[in-house]
């Protein structure tokens, strides 16, 4: 794993960074992309949703340095070369969830085995973190598969440091002849700005509009 060290005194964005930061000022963007296309594809093909929708989100995060930007452990400000999704799996037993991860690759499918291979290792397995090990270049994806939300917010006191997007998606819904899923991500302003916001919802949307590119 990469870590690009920032020259923050010859970075353009530092006068956004510091006012942003000083102020502990984070934002989410929640919206409907339409998955209409990639419901029926992934239905044809006898798929499952939620590792497809990991791999598109992890794509999307990976596809841009201000997502990928936060403090490494020695607090020193930069960005990984790549970022490893972190997800929620749920215990229907007893209502709970455990957060594992998974190497991220390219080739959708060769990540989509390794998603449904680390799902059925840990299934059974009670905690909150039971893939151990949890790498540095993580960042955190959840589904709340109950609920289609309008909006969705986290609040995180950890003295406004967390620098790195959390996403989660929603029930899909039908209106019409659509399929929609709610997706919230949710940025700290020192890093993301609207645009970065807005770009992560406009890709995950392409992304979903040519699935029968990368799904076959």
């Amino acid at each position: 794993m990469i870590f690009h060290r920032i020259d923050k005194e010859n970075w353009a964005r530092k006068p956004y960074f510091e006012h942003y930061f000083n102020l502990k000022c984070t934002f989410s963007v929640t919206a409907n992309i339409d998955i209409t296309a990639l419901i029926e594809q992934i239905q044809h093909k006898g798929m499952k949703f939620y590792p497809t929708f990991i791999y598109m989100v992890s794509k999307t995060i990976n596809a841009h340095p201000a997502f990928r930007t936060c403090f490494n452990d020695e607090g020193v400000l930069g960005y990984w070369e790549q970022m490893i999704p972190s997800y929620t799996i749920f215990h229907p037993d007893d209502k709970s969830f455990s957060s594992i991860w998974t190497e991220f690759s390219e080739e959708f499918h060769i990540f989509y085995r390794y998603v449904r291979e680390d799902m059925k290792h840990y299934a059974d397995m009670k905690g909150l973190f039971t893939k151990e090990k949890v790498p540095p270049n993580s960042f955190p994806i959840s589904c709340l598969p109950w609920v289609s939300f309008n909006g969705f917010n986290l609040n995180i006191h950890n003295g406004g440091d967390y620098l790195l997007p959390i996403v989660t998606g929603g029930r899909y819904v039908k209106e019409e002849n659509k399929t929609l899923l709610p997706i919230s991500i949710q940025v700290h302003h020192a890093v993301c700005d609207g645009y970065h916001a807005s770009l992560f919802i406009q890709e995950m949307q392409q992304l979903a509009d040519d699935c029968h590119k990368w799904l076959s």
